[in-house]
């Protein structure tokens, strides 16, 4: 009857949040529970996880800047803050909204309905007391939530006093989490096994990755390109992806520039960076939606797999020798499921850690295939999913300013500091003069050289001119569209020198502005620009 009602009634879901809840408990849990998917791969997921906010994971060797990095985002600094050039994060702390400052440790943490860690109990009082979350009143925690992580070391002996699954718990933290930011110091760039072993857990979240080159004033341009030339090759080996990972570089902190020479380059890198984290609570619906069908097509897989052993097994002698004889077949097991269910191999588990888990595994209390349960799953996939996508599109015009505000991010907003103030097609947006002025006297040269009509140039012969800057048609063609103030097919002396500004802009690695700025418009034509 319920199941009917989710294919017919379209108002069944309030908003997307309360859709993949729903989904979730009425049709994925059932499969996961039944074949142990807790167990094997990842907890149970909770209400908190649907409701919270979209999560940044900062992830990097010690002094590499993470916790400066926080501050620099929110310009101020958070409740159990430590910084300085020795590991001095050796805790996870959840940097998250709250009316007042305080810390709450992380047995109290977990044990909190409203906060999506609760899951986290599973990793011991070891990791529990590494663990505790920051609460502040500031702008940017309105908008997202972000995780400190330890300095990662390197070494054998730092790893195992630990006392926890280090690995484990970043693991843990990159499925739940919209951004994961991988943070290194282009001053001293080295990538330990511990670095390495962390990023490969993370081997199914590459679409989260970004990576920043944190402290890279403190080099030359020379340095530096030869710094990042080794980050992309170190990177390349350890992300076995075709795709290169997004860098951003530049130096994260309110601090003068040791080196100034690439400014620009780290003001460009910092606003791009600031965008993609800016997009994340617009984005944040349609990331749990994605990780929702990740979870399902894994949890089919093991239903499979879980189905199969058990079918095996026999039924009184000889189970422990067939489970050792299981084990070790593992992978035609996978070969077989593969063809007989067109499975991606993508989609299954890494088999050397699944041989791992099944050691400990009675076999003998798996379930058998429920086809009911995995038609419940398929359905959700094929028709609630697809539901679920047009809500978050919908969601997503309806709130398009959902934006992060507040910190580092103001700065960049508006006003001479703003990313591209007063360059390219902004430049002299505040002078009393028309800024195309300036150079008009040698645009009105060749105006003249081209037989001018009644104080016109034709399309024609303006065409000419503008190709010797061998910019592409389409890009000539705006320009053109642009130039043309009063929409008559034909060029005068102050539409033709604009024309040609907008050439230089474009040549000058600017981009052209999708409409004519007011400061552009040329005094004569002010007062009657045609629109189109």
């Amino acid at each position: 009857m319920f199941r009917k009602n989710m294919k017919k009634d379209p108002e069944l879901f309030q908003n997307v949040s309360e859709g993949l809840r729903r989904l979730y408990r009425t049709k994925l849990f059932p499969l996961e529970d039944t074949y142990r998917f807790h167990d094997f791969h990842s907890p149970a997921l909770e209400d908190a996880d649907f409701d919270n906010k979209p999560m940044v994971l900062l992830v990097g060797q010690y002094s590499t800047g993470k916790t400066t990095f926080i501050r620099h985002l929110m310009e101020q600094d958070f409740p159990g803050m430590r910084i300085g050039p020795e590991p001095t994060t050796d805790s996870f702390i959840a940097v998250m909204h709250g009316e007042q400052d305080g810390v709450i440790p992380g047995n109290a943490l977990v044990v909190d309905p409203k906060k999506p860690f609760r899951k986290l109990n599973a990793f011991g009082n070891a990791f529990l007391n590494r663990f505790m979350c920051a609460q502040m009143p500031n702008p940017v925690l309105e908008s997202i939530s972000i995780i400190d992580t330890p300095g990662i070391l390197s070494g054998e002996k730092q790893r195992i006093s630990r006392g926890y699954d280090f690995a484990a718990v970043l693991e843990w933290f990159a499925e739940r989490v919209d951004r994961i930011i991988l943070l290194f110091d282009a001053h001293k760039l080295d990538i330990s096994d511990e670095f390495s072993e962390v990023i490969r857990a993370l081997k199914n979240h590459e679409d989260k990755m970004r990576v920043v080159l944190n402290k890279a004033d403190q080099i030359s341009t020379q340095q530096l390109m030869r710094v990042y030339g080794a980050l992309m090759w170190s990177l390349g080996k350890i992300i076995n992806t075709p795709e290169v990972v997004r860098v951003y570089i530049g130096s994260f902190w309110a601090q003068p520039l040791l080196v100034p020479d690439n400014r620009k380059l780290f003001e460009a890198e910092e606003q791009d960076l600031f965008v993609d984290i800016q997009s994340l609570p617009r984005n944040a619906a349609l990331r749990k939606l994605n990780d929702l069908i990740k979870r399902a097509r894994l949890a089919k897989v093991q239903a499979y797999i879980i189905s199969s052993l058990k079918k095996e097994m026999p039924s009184v002698f000889g189970k422990d020798s067939k489970k050792k004889e299981l084990i070790a077949n593992l992978g035609e097991i996978y070969q077989k499921i593969e063809k007989e269910h067109q499975i991606s191999p993508g989609d299954f588990p890494n088999l050397a850690k699944m041989q791992e888990q099944l050691n400990g595994q009675d076999f003998a209390k798996f379930a058998a295939l429920k086809p009911k349960l995995l038609e419940a799953v398929e359905d959700m996939l094929a028709n609630d999913i697809a539901r679920l996508m047009a809500m978050v599109r919908q969601e997503e015009a309806a709130m398009p300013s959902q934006t992060v505000k507040g910190g580092a991010f103001e700065g960049t907003m508006s006003g001479p500091f703003g990313h591209g103030y007063g360059e390219g097609a902004s430049e002299g947006i505040d002078e009393i003069e028309w800024v195309v002025g300036r150079d008009k006297p040698s645009y009105d040269e060749i105006f003249y050289t081209l037989s001018p009509i009644n104080g016109k140039v034709s399309g024609a012969a303006a065409k000419k001119e503008m190709l010797k800057s061998k910019l592409p048609n389409t890009v000539l063609g705006k320009i053109w569209k642009l130039a043309d103030v009063d929409k008559d097919g034909l060029l005068d002396d102050d539409e033709f020198a604009l024309a040609n500004h907008l050439i230089k802009v474009k040549l000058e690695g600017h981009e052209l502005p999708p409409t004519l700025p007011e400061h552009l418009v040329p005094p004569s034509k002010r007062g009657t620009v045609i629109q189109e």
